[in-house]
């Protein structure tokens, strides 16, 4: 069989992520602070970038500026005076001038908490130990996990180090010694062991729970426990309490990533009746071309002999203006999304969150005339600032539960926090099946299946009937 070739032509149609699309999808699901950071970056990098600070002026005289105009622009590609033009019309809504009072102050914000390797490491260094154990106690803490324990054996240290066992015991020793109570523990009944032993309560029954009952105390096995311990309820009870104060989890205390100070996104306000949406873009670089590299592109890049630095000044002229569109579009974006959201759920805004209606993406994705996956990007790790607090904009997007009362559905989250007052306000030594939970909810109009109700007391992390049973009276 012969080969042959044969140019055909044909159309045909494809999607191209162009270096814009790219960065525009970027900087659009990142949160506002890795933006902050992004530019801040971008700016070190092209000379091009400068800010603009407000009330400034541009820094061109009048005869410069006649000048750049009437030289002809070498780089055709790029209009960047039509650029400039639109690019002075402000169309985005200002941040606010004035700061709300319950927002923490700036001073607030700076302070950072040592972690659990520096607070070991702080005790270490004051310890008069031998310096042995010092260097030993350092590579110990240095496998020490952020809920408190070691997680490596006692032989790879000692292998890698190639010190004596009794030292590497020894220095264990040294940093279970340290605050919080029952950091190094290599398990569980280690880590409670140690804590029980500090306060005092060795050789008790609480003591033998940790050490051989733990197992009876997750299975709510305790009369079984009560005839191994030999002692009544009232007693048992007693010391089960004791167990119950141990914390499982001792270096979560220095845990820094338990909490953070969260930046909104946009701010509402209620003015004139009216709910409006402000972007936060308050520690933001307002971008600019500068002026120096403008005046090179329009004039003193022509000459021949610069053809390297001609080609560098393009290059980082398109990346300033992709920067600044992109920057552009996804403001503007968030703020389709985030007056979109305000429209839907002005009665959360209103009445609170028995007033949350349900909401999925493609409802605000259909409003703002944008695909789904834009809005996805928006709201995630995006903040809303309200009168009603501080919410991630996915926090409004919710599936929702058919209802008898005033016809439509209620929003998942509504359920929710239903289900919780409902289990809240039961009887602690006859607590509320599933099934009865779904009566309960029917009778206040909400056609729900006990598979949901499973469903949402799990995701709320509520025990089932059988174990949030009260069974010490």
């Amino acid at each position: 069989m012969a080969l042959e070739l044969k140019i055909r032509v044909g159309m045909s149609q494809r999607l191209v992520m162009t270096p814009s699309l790219q960065q525009a999808i970027k900087l659009l699901q990142m949160s506002k602070l890795e933006l902050v950071e992004e530019v801040q970056q971008e700016m070190l990098e092209n000379p091009v970038l400068e800010e603009q600070v407000e009330g400034a002026g541009t820094g061109e005289t009048e005869a410069e500026k006649s000048e750049e105009a009437s030289s002809d622009d070498p780089f055709n590609e790029i209009d960047y005076e039509a650029f400039f033009g639109e690019y002075d019309n402000d169309y985005l809504p200002r941040t606010p001038r004035e700061t709300p009072d319950h927002l923490p102050t700036f001073e607030n914000t700076l302070a950072t908490r040592p972690d659990l390797a520096d607070h070991l490491t702080w005790q270490l260094e004051m310890s008069t130990a031998p310096e042995i154990l010092h260097k030993i106690g350092e590579e110990l803490i240095g496998n020490i996990d952020a809920d408190g324990y070691l997680r490596v054996s006692l032989e790879e240290v000692q292998q890698r180090g190639a010190y004596e066992m009794s030292d590497v015991e020894n220095a264990l020793g040294l940093v279970q010694s340290f605050d919080p109570v029952g950091v190094g523990a290599r398990d569980l009944i280690e880590c409670l062991m140690l804590q029980l032993r500090h306060i005092g309560e060795e050789d008790t029954p609480a003591e033998t729970i940790v050490r051989m009952h733990l197992d009876k105390v997750q299975n709510r096995k305790f009369k079984e426990l009560a005839v191994a311990l030999d002692l009544d309820m009232e007693d048992l009870q007693a010391e089960l309490e004791i167990v119950r104060r141990l914390d499982p989890r001792p270096g979560q205390k220095y845990n820094n990533d338990t909490s953070h100070y969260v930046v909104p996104d946009v701010w509402v306000k209620k003015i004139d009746g009216e709910y409006q949406v402000f972007l936060n873009d308050e520690g933001l670089p307002r971008l600019r071309i500068s002026p120096v590299y403008r005046r090179m592109a329009a004039r003193g890049m022509q000459d021949k002999n610069g053809a390297e630095a001609r080609e560098y000044v393009k290059n980082k002229l398109r990346s300033a203006f992709r920067l600044i569109k992109s920057l552009e579009e996804r403001q503007r974006t968030i703020f389709k999304v985030a007056t979109s959201i305000v429209k839907f759920q002005r009665g959360f805004l209103d009445a609170g969150l028995e007033s949350l209606r349900p909401m999925v993406l493609k409802d605000v994705a259909e409003d703002i005339e944008m695909h789904e996956s834009t809005v996805s990007r928006v709201v995630n790790n995006k903040y809303m600032h309200t009168h009603r607090g501080l919410f991630e904009m996915r926090f409004f997007f919710h599936s929702g539960i058919a209802s008898n009362r005033g016809g439509g559905s209620v929003s998942s989250l509504v359920v929710k926090d239903r289900i919780k007052k409902v289990i809240g306000e039961e009887d602690g030594r006859r607590p509320l099946s599933d099934s009865a939970i779904v009566k309960i909810l029917k009778e206040d109009g909400l056609q729900i299946a006990r598979r949901t109700v499973a469903k949402y007391r799990e995701e709320l992390k509520i025990p089932s009937s059988s174990q949030r049973k009260q069974v010490f009276k």
